[in-house]
């Protein structure tokens, strides 16, 4: 109706808003300082575990760019460990005469498949490495990464072996049950259109 009195909300207030104001200033001030040094402590171990990514794709990269100039020395150096090895020395000299890793031009990592990836706490696992120089054909190598430490303290990142290259579509790890369920899907699939 035209002219009726509105109602007014009783005075006391009620909510999270009520209740900050019952706060006093210097409660506020302690609650808001804490929630920024919570956030400010969170984004720092943040920053440090996906660093940790970083430092394994800059150990693979390093050891890539080495492989394709032949430079036994970096190679060794790349490998935690190798020079005590005499096995491990062997499969660099290997590495580093095989014709298909010589090229020039501009290394580039197509694909990092790592079994340590996302480890809080240090893991050693293997890693697909598939990587090739501008122009020509993709490599597919085996390595087997070694991480230790934690977000506090820092993670770091070991290469332990590397793998002569395997074939461009090859796994380095056993295939789980899921991946052959979905792998013979797809070759029934492949075969059933190829039929028709």
């Amino acid at each position: 109706m035209p002219g009726a009195a509105v109602s007014t909300p009783p005075a006391t207030e009620r909510g999270p808003r009520a209740w900050w104001r019952g706060l006093s200033r210097s409660l506020r001030r302690t609650l808001i300082g804490g929630t920024l040094l919570a956030v400010v402590v969170v984004g720092v171990l943040l920053a440090r575990w996906l660093s940790a990514e970083n430092a394994e794709r800059a150990a693979d990269l390093a050891f890539v760019r080495a492989e394709t100039r032949g430079d036994v020395e970096a190679m060794l150096n790349g490998i935690s460990g190798c020079r005590a090895d005499q096995k491990c020395v062997a499969q660099v000299h290997d590495l580093a005469g095989n014709a298909r890793f010589h090229r020039t031009g501009a290394v580039k990592l197509l694909q990092v498949e790592s079994d340590t990836a996302h480890s809080l706490f240090g893991a050693t696992g293997k890693t697909r490495l598939a990587w090739t120089t501008l122009g020509g054909k993709p490599v597919v190598q085996c390595v087997v990464v070694k991480r230790t430490g934690n977000p506090l303290t820092g993670i770091d990142v070991e290469l332990l072996s590397v793998s002569a290259p395997i074939a461009n579509t090859g796994k380095c790890h056993r295939e789980t049950e899921i991946e052959r369920l979905e792998r013979e899907a797809t070759e029934a699939e492949l075969g059933h259109k190829l039929a028709h």
